[in-house]
């Protein structure tokens, strides 16, 4: 059975269609009687207004589209929140794309958010996005780039200082008299990973000349990516280990744990830990995980004012948000434990 048009209403109702788009988009216009006889129209043939095709007229949304690296992610699921509840201030909604460190599944998500006249859009990209964010732009639907900047810096952004935050982990583990240290993340085409390992390398080189760091890269950032690594690690003669890694976030930090206890290698006694984003996990694991931690629900919700003002002054120059992360010390990073 059809749906029901605004025509219909207006016939069931006796008045124009015109007098129904007042009833439906400027209700203080009309008489309280023809507001309630269009209203027992809409009930009696169950009418429900099509917003994308009133969307497609008014040349713009109601929602605002979000891409992320992993929902799954405590610290994206933060970010999102923090969004969300800037969006709703503004009685907007969010809808929200995972993007699973994949760049077709990302441009997959930007493709239908222009092909909805999303109002705009926040991202965290896998790689350099900058010429579809620019389509988008194009079309008149702005972007802020979350967690991570634009390489021309053309595009508004909210981010941490993921270097500084390499260098307080590195540092951190150089104070406490660890000197075989490991990074382990990926993949490297993820900024956020790359400026972690970078700050990392930068600070051992400053704090312990001389030394070297190995590079662990992994294929994911996941709880089964860091298992992966511990298994790996754990292959290895206990003089050939690392004697203190370095996790690009805390999902690998958890799953390098699971697995470095479960082939009987203690930590920290035999190898110290430390993970990045300090998600609620960190403290409540078997060894509590030190780790970096990041404004994730401010992040979200600074973004999400940053796009709000430019969808407000599409000409407006870009603005760049940076957050300092700061150092959270726990029992897996134990000096002489």
């Amino acid at each position: 059975m059809p749906s029901a048009s605004v025509k219909d209403v207006a016939a069931l109702a006796g008045v124009s269609v015109g007098t129904v788009s007042n009833v439906l988009n400027r209700p203080e216009r009309v008489s309280d009687a023809v507001l309630q006889r269009v209203q027992s129209a809409i009930a009696e043939l169950g009418f429900v207004r099509n917003n994308a095709a009133r969307q497609l007229r008014m040349g713009q949304g109601s929602g605002i589209g979000m891409v992320v690296l992993d929902v799954g992610n405590p610290f994206f699921a933060s970010l999102i929140r923090g969004a969300e509840d800037r969006a709703a201030r503004d009685g907007l909604s969010v809808l929200v794309g995972n993007s699973d460190e994949n760049e077709q599944r990302e441009a997959g998500y930007l493709t239908m958010f222009e092909q909805e006249r999303i109002r705009g859009v926040l991202i965290s990209p896998v790689g350099d996005a900058t010429a579809r964010l620019q389509r988008l732009r194009e079309r008149g639907i702005p972007s802020v780039l979350v967690d991570r900047t634009s390489l021309d810096r053309s595009f508004s952004s909210v981010a941490v200082d993921d270097v500084a935050g390499g260098c307080l982990a590195a540092s951190h583990l150089a104070d406490r008299g660890f000197r075989r240290i490991a990074f382990a993340g990926g993949p490297f085409a993820i900024e956020q990973v790359a400026d972690r390992y970078r700050g990392a390398a930068d600070e051992l080189a400053v704090s312990l000349p001389g030394s070297t760091i190995e590079k662990l890269e992994t294929d994911s950032l996941t709880i089964e990516g860091g298992q992966r690594v511990g298994a790996a690690l754990a292959e290895r003669r206990p003089e050939d280990r690392p004697d203190a890694v370095f996790a690009a976030n805390d999902l690998l930090a958890i799953g390098l744990l699971q697995t470095l206890l479960q082939h009987g290698i203690r930590v920290p006694e035999e190898m110290a830990l430390i993970g990045y984003d300090d998600i609620a996990f960190a403290s409540a694991a078997v060894v509590p995980l030190s780790s970096i931690r990041q404004p994730s629900h401010e992040i979200g919700s600074t973004a999400m004012d940053l796009l709000l003002q430019l969808t407000a002054q599409p000409d407006a120059p870009p603005v760049h948000v940076e957050f300092q992360p700061s150092l959270v010390a726990r029992e897996s990073t134990a000096a002489g434990a």
